[in-house]
Order: structure tokens, then C-alpha cells, then sequence
């Protein structure tokens, strides 16, 4: 009879959501409030770099999905100095906020894309602001050479630090068509060389990619659960005006995806993540003046709402399907 109980327990106690706060995924901001007791926000910066596949010395053009910004269309101008994008930027959040911390988010474009020196003279002069904690570095995996990774881990044993590295999909037929100019092995050869120092990575990953089948793009998932990282991006992708991709979409290469199939591929990404990576973003938005489609995702929180909604119908939460090895 106690044995029986005990299996019975045992199966209540595995069909029991797991929760990161009130959350059945385990979100940025219930890690920050572990990490450092309260609320941090990413202050996004633009430091004036550009891409390897923009300025022609390993592509031209690049990435179709890209914005003329970089993906940095939320980030400080770079009109402006460092310290001038980060007071603007912090003063804002400090009004709703005054107890918060910050991360020094580099974002537009690649900021690993310039020789140490200078890249030291950015990252320091934002680890000095007040309140910052951290830094948050988007790059790609092809720039990263040894002597960047070398100041990264000198970085990484004096503040809290991150790697955003654009992975975007494992299929390299999609990489050619959007202009990547990497490959995926390029990406997994980058992520050994950043943990071999012990550095935090999140791997961006977009849904919605010209010709990719839901089991494409959940493939990239699942590749992205299988690697050494410690976060995630899922991005919905959004067509911009001005970028190469809209010439894919007149072309037929693009169809968008409806709210309810991006919302049933992020319960089913979710399944599989292990338990201990941090998801980061689960959708995101573009500027309203220069989204061309879905028009939908311009409504982020209905988004987000409803993938919540989604774990609890289906009674489940990141993880549940995760196998260890």
C-alpha cells in the first residue's frame, strides 16, 4: 500500500506545473529579481558598429529581415554619445522605477565587430554608470576572434555578462536565403570558444522565416535546447520596410504567420527547453511606421497573454518534455 501511494504521489508530484513566480517559463525577469533582488532593465545602445555581411568583407547587403538600423530600432540614437543614449534612455525607466538596476545592452548591428581597444572603450565607460550591473553584448559568431574572447572573459570575472549570438536557423538553406553568411557549424564552434571561459550565451532564433515548415523551424529549436546555452530569444519575424526581405515577400518566398500558429510553436518550443535556460523574449515588436506584416504582432501583450493561456489549457510548462542527454 505504501508503494502505491508513493508512485501515486510521485505521478501527481510529475504532472504538477513547474513555475518561475506566477510564470510556467522561466522568464528574464523572474531571474534578474533572483540574481540581483529586484528590477533590471536592458538599456539598448547603439555604439556606431556595422556588420561583416553589410560592409562587404564577408557579404553585402545584409540579412534580408534587417532593419537599416541594425535591429537596434528601439536603441539610443547614434547621433549621441554612449553616456548621453544611457542617461535618456535610464532616466525614463527611473520615473516608473527608481529602485531599478541596469544592463548595458549593445544592440544594433554586430559589438564585437571592431579591434579590443575599442571595444573596451565602450563597454567600460558604461560599466562605470550608475546602477549598471552588467552588460548585454549582441554579436554574431564569425566575430569573435581570440583576442575579443580573451577581453569577454577578463569581462565576465568582474561583472555579469551575457553574449546575445544570432543563430536565427539551423537550416542552411534558410541562412543562404536570408543572407546569414555564416553556418550553423560557424555558430556551434563560437558557443565552445565563449563557454570554455564560462560566459553566459543566448541564442537568438527567429519563426516565421521565408519557406521554413513549423517542423524547420521547431527543429531550430530544438538544436538550441541541445547546445551549450544558457538562454534564449525567439523572435517573430517581422517584415520592415526598406529591408531586401520585402523583396522576398513580393517575390512569394514569405507568407506570415497567423497569431495562433506562432502561439502553439512557442508551447511547443517550450516543452523542450531545458528547465534552467532563461527565456528571454518570446515575440517582440517593430516600429508601427515601418512594419509591413503580421500586423498582429504590433499587439505584444495579447501575444504574450495568449501563450500563457496556451501552457495552462495544454497543462504545461517549459520543460516538461525536456530530456537531459
Amino acid at each position: 500500500m505504501n508503494s502505491l501511494k508513493a508512485t501515486a504521489t510521485a505521478l501527481e508530484s510529475a504532472n504538477e506545473p513547474q513555475l518561475w513566480g506566477d510564470k510556467r517559463f522561466h522568464t528574464w525577469n523572474y531571474e534578474m529579481r533572483e540574481q540581483f533582488g529586484g528590477k533590471v532593465f536592458k538599456v539598448m545602445l547603439d555604439a556606431g558598429f556595422t556588420c561583416p555581411n553589410r560592409d562587404g568583407s564577408i557579404a553585402k547587403g545584409g540579412c534580408t529581415f534587417c532593419s537599416a538600423r541594425g535591429s537596434g530600432d528601439f536603441a539610443g540614437s547614434r547621433r549621441d554619445d554612449l553616456i548621453t543614449q544611457f542617461n535618456n534612455i535610464r532616466d525614463r525607466q527611473h520615473q516608473k522605477w527608481p529602485d531599478a538596476q541596469y544592463i548595458g545592452y549593445f544592440q544594433a548591428y554586430t559589438n564585437t565587430y571592431a579591434p579590443v581597444e575599442e571595444l573596451r572603450e565602450y563597454y567600460e565607460v558604461i560599466l562605470q554608470q550608475p546602477g549598471v550591473v552588467g552588460l548585454s553584448i549582441a554579436t554574431r559568431p564569425d566575430c569573435l576572434p581570440d583576442d575579443v574572447v580573451d577581453y569577454l572573459a577578463e569581462l565576465n570575472e568582474r561583472t555579469y555578462l551575457w553574449i546575445e549570438m544570432g543563430l536565427q536557423t539551423v537550416h542552411e538553406s534558410t541562412s543562404e536565403l536570408i543572407n546569414r553568411a555564416h553556418d550553423t557549424a560557424c555558430y556551434v564552434d563560437a558557443v565552445k570558444r565563449l563557454r570554455a571561459h564560462g560566459i553566459r550565451v543566448c541564442a537568438h532564433i527567429i519563426y516565421g522565416l521565408p519557406q521554413e515548415t513549423h517542423e524547420m523551424m521547431l527543429d531550430t529549436g530544438r538544436a538550441v535546447a541541445a547546445m551549450d546555452v544558457q538562454g534564449i530569444k525567439i523572435h517573430l519575424l517581422h517584415l520592415m520596410r526598406k529591408t531586401p526581405m520585402v523583396r522576398q515577400y513580393e517575390a512569394g518566398l514569405l507568407r506570415f504567420l497567423e497569431k495562433d500558429e506562432y502561439v502553439k510553436l512557442i508551447g511547443d518550443t517550450l516543452e523542450f527547453l531545458p528547465p534552467e535556460m532563461i527565456v528571454h523574449r518570446l515575440t517582440g515588436d517593430a516600429p508601427r511606421d515601418l512594419l509591413i506584416g503580421p500586423m498582429w504582432s504590433l499587439k505584444k501583450w495579447e501575444v504574450l497573454n495568449a501563450i500563457d493561456d496556451e501552457l495552462r489549457k495544454r497543462g504545461t510548462w517549459q520543460g516538461k518534455l525536456w530530456v537531459n542527454g
